[in-house]
């Protein structure tokens, strides 16, 4: 009789992202979004995290990600894969979020508080020094700063190809856009973000010559 009682919820960790939204869309099945919710939790935090600069902002994103998610639930096309509907909701939800703090002029993008300093970039695991930890976790903080300052066409395509390791065709299915679109906002992006970590290090010698201190090339 348990088989029986616990037989819908274990066929139910069988199916597709695709076949639990479309549970979700015609069924309002709370299990298959539970589900959901339970498959794609981490990895839509963490895109959230990159994108907003904020691990805490980041949970906070991807609870209303979700939440979006079940609201439009009936806009939901089968034709496309579950993943990029998701991501695509999650960047809409960040870019809206940094919108309203640009209006705000409550703060500056690269003025935003880092929640980890490793967020984009942590000290190896074998165990640096001191010292290298403090410059690994330098260039990080340059680094996210940077992300932070590019255009958003140019930002979303980063961090999907580098930071979330999808294909230019899989960003293009998220983003909406042909791959030689995706290809080319990836070059520009990064000739962008290059060109402002320069400046950034640039800026960081002069400071530190300033102090007196001892630069290590």
């Amino acid at each position: 009789m348990n088989g029986g009682l616990f037989a819908p919820l274990t066929a139910l960790f069988g199916v597709t992202d695709e076949q639990a939204m479309w549970r979700v869309q015609m069924e309002d099945d709370p299990r298959a979004f539970g589900l959901l919710v339970e498959r794609w939790e981490p990895d839509i935090q963490r895109l959230c995290a990159r994108v907003s600069g904020s691990q805490d902002k980041g949970r906070d994103l991807a609870q209303e990600a979700f939440a979006r998610l079940y609201a439009r639930r009936k806009d939901y096309s089968p034709s496309g894969k579950f993943s990029c509907y998701l991501q695509r909701i999650a960047l809409n939800i960040c870019y809206d979020d940094l919108r309203r703090i640009q209006r705000r002029r409550e703060t500056s993008l690269e003025d935003l508080d880092p929640e980890s300093g490793a967020l984009y970039g942590e000290p190896a695991a074998w165990g640096p020094t001191p010292g290298e930890a403090v410059e690994e976790l330098d260039r990080a903080e340059h680094v996210r700063r940077a992300l932070l300052r590019l255009p958003e066409v140019y930002r979303s395509v980063i961090v999907l190809r580098h930071y979330e390791d999808l294909k230019f065709r899989e960003i293009g299915d998220v983003l909406g856009i042909p791959e030689g679109t995706v290809k080319s906002r990836m070059a520009e992006g990064l000739s962008q973000l290059h060109g402002l970590l320069a400046q950034a290090m640039g800026q960081e010698g002069s400071k530190r010559k300033q102090r007196g201190e001892t630069i290590l090339l």
